[in-house]
């Protein structure tokens, strides 16, 4: 449930380098470094259920979902945590539906150290990366530094990846063999209202990418404009362009987005990382293939606590100009401060009728 659930991107990186300075030395002996430690988790329901049109039959599973997660005080600037994942067979509508998403029904999707201090921390290990074009859990060292004013710089090595959560659980597997990938990432918000974002991957023996995102918020306005380019070692060169113009007033939220890629290659081997952060939809399943032109709208309103959403967009793509259309409607609802549902009703219209279909999504989920 991406758009369901992620809300806008922030970087759990330079998010975790500041609570884990403000921890630096804090506890005077391992024993007191555990004792101070911090538990948490959540529990939670999800189903999923698609009409498949054409002769492709329906699909659906339910799943339950707990996690538990331990993360220890600072003991000399030195941290760890742990976090397991478990997931239980809720059934299906056609046997095997489940399968295809659930790889385990258990996962430790954190194992790390940490090191920190003032302006600087070091974590190695299974950690959670939310990075433009890296995302989900990763076997990876990653370096925060905050020491230049208005500046945040990571920087980063990754070898292995998975993704888990309340609707898919994936194994580790290796990340582009077995040489990884390398990753800077910095962020300068410098400039009232202004945050720039270049960034640089590299992923040997594949490609090497490159981008700039800047974003420039005022009170009622907003504009995003995102560029990044691919250097491939084994086809052409890939790109993507994304504009969007946003505005929010009176609890209504609004925006407007263009999205383009290259010709030939569209976004090249920059979607090898699984991790981007640029198509607004559920699905978008043409919004980075070769010379794909995507426009979309949104609405988002807020009435007593329940956040109302709608996407709609159309990409037309390769030669033949072929289309795609999807709408998203979205519903979230706070129950509690812990406790919350949400559903998300999705329809793609496909160039190929057999290929259209509809789907809803629901969950609940309780964290602490």
């Amino acid at each position: 449930m991406k758009n369901l659930l992620k809300g806008k991107t922030v970087s759990l990186i330079a998010s975790g380098l500041i609570l884990s300075s403000t921890m630096a030395f804090g506890a005077d002996s391992i024993d007191s470094a555990f004792k101070e430690g911090k538990v948490s988790g959540g529990l939670s329901l999800y189903g999923e259920k698609y009409d498949n049109k054409g002769g492709t039959a329906d699909s659906g599973f339910g799943n339950g979902n707990a996690t538990v997660g331990f993360e220890t005080g600072s003991f000399y600037g030195l941290n760890a945590k742990a976090e397991f994942k478990g997931n239980l067979d809720l059934g299906e509508v056609e046997d095997g539906d489940r399968d295809n998403s659930f790889s385990n029904n258990s996962l430790m999707t954190e194992a790390y150290i940490k090191y920190a201090i003032e302006g600087f921390a070091l974590t190695a290990g299974r950690q959670a990366v939310d990075l433009e074009w890296l995302g989900d859990y990763h076997e990876a060292v990653v370096a925060a530094i905050t020491a230049i004013p208005d500046t945040t710089v990571v920087l980063g090595y990754t070898q292995r990846k998975a993704e888990s959560g309340i609707d898919l659980s994936e194994d580790f597997h290796e990340f582009n063999g077995n040489k990884g990938a390398y990753v800077i990432d910095v962020k300068y918000a410098g400039l009232e209202g202004i945050e720039f974002n270049p960034y640089a991957y590299s992923a040997p023996d594949v490609a090497d990418w490159y981008g700039l995102k800047t974003t420039f918020t005022a009170d009622m306005f907003g504009v995003l404009a995102h560029y990044a380019i691919s250097s491939e070692d084994t086809q052409d060169d890939g790109s993507i362009g994304h504009l969007e113009l946003n505005t929010s007033l009176a609890g209504i939220s609004a925006a407007f987005g263009y999205i383009k890629t290259d010709k030939d290659t569209g976004a090249g081997s920059m979607l090898a990382a699984e991790g981007d952060n640029i198509s607004p939809f559920e699905d978008g399943n043409q919004v980075y293939e070769a010379d794909a032109r995507t426009i979309y709208g949104s609405l988002g309103y807020t009435i007593a606590d329940l956040e109302l959403g709608v996407l709609y967009g159309q990409s037309t793509y390769g030669s033949s100009d072929d289309k795609e259309k999807e709408l998203n409607l979205t519903a979230t609802y706070p129950i509690t401060e812990s406790l919350a549902a949400s559903i998300l009703y999705g329809d793609v219209t496909a160039e190929l009728s057999d290929d259209d279909y509809n789907k809803v999504l629901a969950s609940v989920e309780y964290t602490f």
